[in-house]
């Protein structure tokens, strides 16, 4: 290694700092953070340095730098754009054996300073040694979207009771045991993330006086998988689904995706599609119940949102009447992303005020739907599992008297870099929809006619069903 990884404290320890820029202002931000003393040499200060001189031991005692200034500091930053100044401070700060770092001149270092991510008492520090600073803010930036703003906290309630973990437990492995299973107990986090202080204190000691018993306590979260495209998980979706002990999947839950769940957790395929249901909702709901009821975290993915027509709310029923905690991570609901990734808004000022979500299942049953709402030419209809009933859906929005002529499009595999767009008028649905892959979106609407204005992705899948010319529905 170049350079030894170390974390210094500072608190009411002498820093000198060098320049009074911008950059100065960066690095005395950090060293107020850890509560060093510090001293600034400047001809000219900065006005964002004026706003903070003389606050929380910073002091601004000369405008020339003078050797003898180093003789009771540890720690020299020199931000300045004076080579021949640099060379000289770096110089004298080297025989007095004196940590320094000049800004952006590596050769000038004895230190240097990391990306940080903060999460308090947890520090992670990432440097590429000075060759590749970029590379280190892309690091930095992908590993704060993955670690929790509780990780701190979580930190801090262990701190707080090592010691009588350490009493408790006297035998080393088994402490290290109990540890890991805190650490990797979801529920504990989940109750600081939602600032559940005192019930996740009580939670922890719970763990404690239980030591020893096998049992321990399970928990069901239902993530929502987004549409397709793996990017479109969120965050916390990603920090849950590697937690996870068991993973229930659909098949609209795309193989990216379930690349990322925890190595070592089991997978089980509980897919339902039209006409094949590898398990029934009833069974389904049993198996998530008995496997939280064993101590497993227990996610249940599911692809988009799993409270839009994802029989969610059903599930969390069941898990509700067991008595088993549980927390829902919303998703990207295939009626929002396959559009945008169509080019699609759902909504436009000129176009629709408002857009609707149904469901296409059960459309047979006109008691069900208000088709004299649905049909207003200023609304957006967004259609799940409208495939197989598309002929009745059109026929009954024209009888209720919407335009013929109505721009439509069927997605299928949207958000996908294979996704099928096909566009056409209202009276075309049915043919659009007996050409389109399982499963399809159907949006309904006069923003269709902006796709070929604003389509951005994908457009080589593009598939356009011919149609006579959208008139003016204004």
């Amino acid at each position: 290694m170049e350079y030894l990884p170390l974390f210094i404290n500072l608190k009411n320890r002498p820093v000198l700092v060098i320049g009074g820029g911008i950059v100065a202002v960066r690095k005395i931000q950090l060293l107020q953070r850890v509560g060093a003393i510090i001293t600034i040499i400047a001809p000219t200060l900065c006005p964002e340095l004026k706003k903070i001189l003389f606050t929380h031991n910073i002091h601004w005692i000369s405008k020339n730098f003078n050797p003898t200034m180093l003789n009771k500091v540890i720690l020299v930053i020199v931000a300045t754009n004076d080579a021949k100044l640099n060379a000289l401070i770096y110089q004298n700060a080297e025989e007095r054996r004196i940590l320094i770092n000049t800004v952006d001149d590596k050769n000038k270092c004895s230190c240097i300073f990391p990306a940080i991510i903060d999460r308090n008492p947890i520090l992670i520090g990432i440097s590429s040694c000075g060759t590749a600073p970029i590379l280190v803010r892309i690091l930095r930036e992908k590993l704060e979207s993955l670690l929790p703003k509780s990780l701190g906290f979580i930190a801090k309630l262990a701190g707080a009771w090592r010691n009588q973990v350490k009493q408790h437990i006297v035998d080393t492995v088994c402490r290290r045991r109990f540890w890991e299973k805190i650490f990797y107990n979801g529920h504990i986090a989940n109750l600081i993330e939602q600032n559940h202080f005192e019930e996740a204190n009580k939670a922890f000691k719970f763990a404690l006086t239980n030591t020893g018993n096998n049992n321990k306590e399970g928990s069901v979260t239902l993530v929502g998988a987004g549409p397709g495209d793996v990017g479109l998980l969120t965050i916390k979706g990603l920090q849950v689904m590697q937690q996870a002990d068991v993973v229930l999947y659909d098949h609209l839950v795309s193989s990216d995706v379930l690349d990322l769940v925890r190595r070592d957790a089991d997978k089980i395929y509980v897919g339902k599609r039209a006409g094949d249901h590898s398990i029934s909702q009833k069974k389904l709901n049993q198996v998530m119940v008995k496997l939280a009821q064993k101590g497993n975290k227990v996610v249940r993915l599911k692809g988009g949102d799993p409270l839009i027509f994802g029989r969610g709310g059903e599930e969390l029923q069941t898990v509700s009447e067991a008595g088993i905690p549980f927390q829902i991570v919303p998703g990207i609901t295939a009626g929002i992303g396959a559009p945008a990734y169509a080019g699609i808004p759902l909504t436009h000022r000129k176009y629709a005020h408002s857009v609707i979500f149904i469901t296409g299942h059960n459309i047979n049953d006109n008691n069900q739907f208000n088709w004299n709402i649905l049909s207003n030419n200023k609304q957006t209809l967004v259609i799940y599992m409208g495939k197989i009933n598309a002929i009745n859906i059109s026929n009954n929005l024209i009888t209720h008297g919407r335009n013929t002529h109505t721009p439509v499009a069927v997605i299928s595999r949207g958000t996908y870099r294979d996704q099928k767009i096909l566009i056409g008028t209202l009276i075309e649905l049915e043919k659009l929809a007996k050409m389109a892959d399982h499963p399809a979106l159907l949006v309904i609407g006069n923003v269709v006619s902006l796709h070929s204005k604003i389509n951005w992705f994908g457009r080589k899948t593009l598939h356009v069903y011919p149609f006579n010319s959208i008139i003016n529905l204004m």
